[in-house]
């Protein structure tokens, strides 16, 4: 029986993984073939010779993008900055502006607009997502290589080993095969290759690397000049990026000035191999893996680029300009490979005052990543971070993560110039919220005003470690609330590193008060709705100032349903509806016939009138509901701890509609409710003490 139980249960390979498809991608991603068989790949299709910029710019095409106007100008989102190769694990959200410059950026670059002789450097506060676009970019480059659309070749060289014994030594520099092509002969391979089009490949025009140059030159003397024959030993090969494997992607991070060697970006002498070659200078005797040679063809990422030495910048320059690196004791080499670095506010400061660095900075393209400024986009962040299942089972209580991104954004504004205007405000119509006497022209002109808008405020790794620690931290509870968070957030502030001095200190506390308010204000709204949401009840109160607001306008009056008899229509009661809106009494007329005009029109269509329809009517409504229920539910008993049956069932029908609607659970329900009940409690003391 064990062992019937065993082969019941024994895993599968092939049933996990299937058959047949994964051989056939091993057999094209792994294809070899000689040089006349590229050469005829490349007369049917010549985007396999596309430059780096060309291949990084068609790869961010490839995923489509959407249009969109912000602020009446057009935006440009790129679906592949949400990271559709990872499950949007790298996804980049609010800065569809500053993509869509660099994406531009590429686009002249493969176009050869010069600003493919630049270095890409991304400048913004920490924590703004400069190394997620990198990341991004690497991710998506080598993916793309290892796409039918994406493929590129480079090749390899039948070559003698050291015992004698013949063995294909790959480019170490992953060179496209057309650098193989004599100068002499060129001009007549790019008139078979590609006929009258202008668009001539950068490698028709480039040179072998130092190791192949020197092999080539052995072949030359070895056949007598015979260049077909040379070819023979050579054998074309599908290339696909990696920066694991080191292949097409590279990385390059400052030690510590005093421990910096060029070597690292150039590559260094093999001292093992002299002794079998003689010489120091002899290509075979050098190790080409600096991280620009490994780089070829694809892109090299700068992390702090910088914190770079002086010595290192002559590297940088020459290779973004020309396109070329010097490997130590050669010849200058072509390299074809996007350079893009990041850094932060306080480095590139350091930049702009060092004279020895002006030559940098004019072959340098900043792009400023700032800081979300817009709280829909900054919510994401945190959503994609923590989400039920990560938190392992801990209830996030609704608000809580909003609460904690709408801070993040607050500190990251600028003070509006307007003094109408509030910086809460401000970021409710930077998130499209609507405000009377503020148009999408004045959206734009707020955005213009504010400078350096999101390139100072809190970084959204202070809000993802507060609320961790708020989880941690309340591992004994089932939820977490948005005063954890916040009190977690306000007690960081003590030490927060960033922080320089104490009135910034002092505004971000402000801030989190302005937040706290806001937050009151939302809860208190859904308590009231949930107590108002008895749907009888809300359909009788409207069908009661429906009645009275007809026979008003109409000059009428109205049936008592009790007594039977015909009365004036309830003025206090439409008042009472109406103020809860805030319609002041020179507008109640206005606001009736709208109303009765609104009932009218539907009628003509054969429609029935629903307070749901018409939005300011429902809150009116609902305000009013809430304010007749709520002392008959005693919400403010909770905090009394003394609750009778009858109120402790009306309650229960409150919090499930708050677990219903809102998405609480019953912990955080339970605590919004006895949160509210003790702001109630406060204004009812208020009420007595001013009587």
């Amino acid at each position: 029986m064990a062992n019937d139980k065993q082969v019941k249960s024994k895993v599968s390979i092939k049933d996990i993984i299937g058959t047949g498809s994964n051989i056939e991608t091993y057999r094209a991603l792994t294809w070899e073939g000689s040089f006349e068989d590229y050469l005829t790949m490349v007369k049917e299709n010549p985007k396999i010779t596309r430059s780096a910029f060309e291949r990084i710019y068609d790869m961010i095409l490839s995923y489509g993008s959407v249009e969109y106007e912000e602020d009446r100008e057009k935006v440009i989102r790129y679906k592949f900055f949400d990271d559709p190769i990872d499950n949007g694990n790298d996804a980049v959200f609010g800065l569809d502006r500053q993509l869509m410059k660099i994406v531009n950026l590429f686009k002249a670059a493969a176009q050869q607009y010069g600003t493919e002789k630049r270095v890409f450097l991304l400048h913004g506060p920490v924590g703004s997502s400069k190394s997620t676009i990198v990341r991004l970019l690497k991710k998506g480059l080598e993916n793309y290589s290892r796409t039918d659309d994406g493929a590129l070749y480079t090749f390899k060289w039948e070559l003698k080993n050291e015992e004698g014994e013949t063995e294909w030594v790959s480019c170490p520099m992953h060179e496209d095969p057309l650098h193989l092509i004599p100068e002499d002969y060129r001009e007549r391979f790019i008139e078979t290759l590609f006929g009258e089009s202008d668009d001539i490949p950068a490698a028709m025009y480039s040179e072998l690397c130092p190791f192949c140059r020197q092999t080539f030159r052995e072949f030359l003397k070895e056949h007598q000049g015979d260049w077909g024959t040379i070819l023979s030993h050579v054998k074309v090969s599908r290339l696909v990026l990696s920066e694991k494997d080191r292949i097409g992607v590279g990385t390059f991070q400052p030690k510590d000035e005093k421990n910096q060697d060029s070597t690292e970006l150039t590559g260094d002498i093999n001292y093992r191999k002299i002794a079998l070659y003689g010489s120091d200078s002899d290509p075979r005797a050098f190790n080409f893996d600096g991280e620009f040679n490994i780089a070829n063809r694809g892109i090299i990422e700068f992390i702090e680029v910088l914190k770079l030495d002086v010595a290192f910048l002559y590297d940088l320059l020459s290779a973004s300009q020309e396109h070329k690196i010097k490997p130590k004791k050669f010849a200058q080499t072509d390299i074809d490979e996007v350079i893009i670095g990041h850094t932060n506010e306080p480095e590139y400061r350091k930049l702009q005052s060092n004279e020895f660095m002006e030559a940098l900075r004019d072959r340098t393209v900043k792009i400023d990543v700032p800081y979300i400024t817009r709280l829909d986009d900054e919510i994401k962040i945190y959503k994609k971070d923590f989400y039920e299942k990560k938190v392992r089972g801990m209830h996030i209580a609704p608000h809580t993560i909003e609460m904690a991104a709408m801070w993040a954004v607050l500190t990251r504004l600028e003070e509006p110039k307007k003094a109408q205007l509030s910086l809460l405000q401000k970021l409710k119509l930077y998130n499209g919220k609507s405000l009377p006497g503020f148009t999408r022209d004045n959206i734009k002109e707020l955005r213009n005003e504010s400078v350096r808008e999101g390139m100072e405020g809190i970084s959204p790794r202070y809000i993802q470690d507060k609320i961790s620690n708020a989880l941690v931290h309340e591992a004994e509870r089932k939820s977490i609330n948005p005063f954890m968070v916040l009190n977690e957030l306000e007690q960081g502030l003590k030490s927060h590193s960033l922080i320089r001095n104490e009135d910034q200190r002092k505004r971000y506390r402000e801030l989190l008060s302005v937040v706290k308010e806001e937050y009151t204000d939302i809860v208190k709204n859904e308590v009231q709705r949930a107590i108002a949401a008895d749907e009888d009840a809300l359909k009788r109160l409207c069908g009661n100032y429906i009645d009275n607001v007809k026979a008003y306008t109409q000059k009428q009056k109205v049936k008592n349903v009790y007594t039977g008899v015909d009365e004036e229509p309830d003025e206090m009661l439409m008042r009472s509806i109406e103020m809860k809106i805030e319609i002041p009494e020179s507008r109640k007329e206005d606001f009736r016939r709208e109303i009765m005009n609104y009932i009218g029109a539907l009628a003509l269509e054969g429609k029935t009138f629903d307070y749901r329809s018409n939005e300011r009517l429902q809150k009116a409504l609902e305000l009013k509901l809430f304010e007749d229920q709520k002392d008959s539910i005693k919400l403010t008993s909770l905090i009394s701890n003394v609750v009778d049956k009858e109120t402790q069932e009306k309650i229960d029908v409150v919090k499930s509609r708050m677990i219903k609607y809102y998405g609480y659970n019953d912990e955080s329900a339970t605590d919004v409710l006895n949160y509210v009940a003790s702001i109630f409690a406060r204004g009812d003391a208020k009420n007595t003490s001013n009587s």
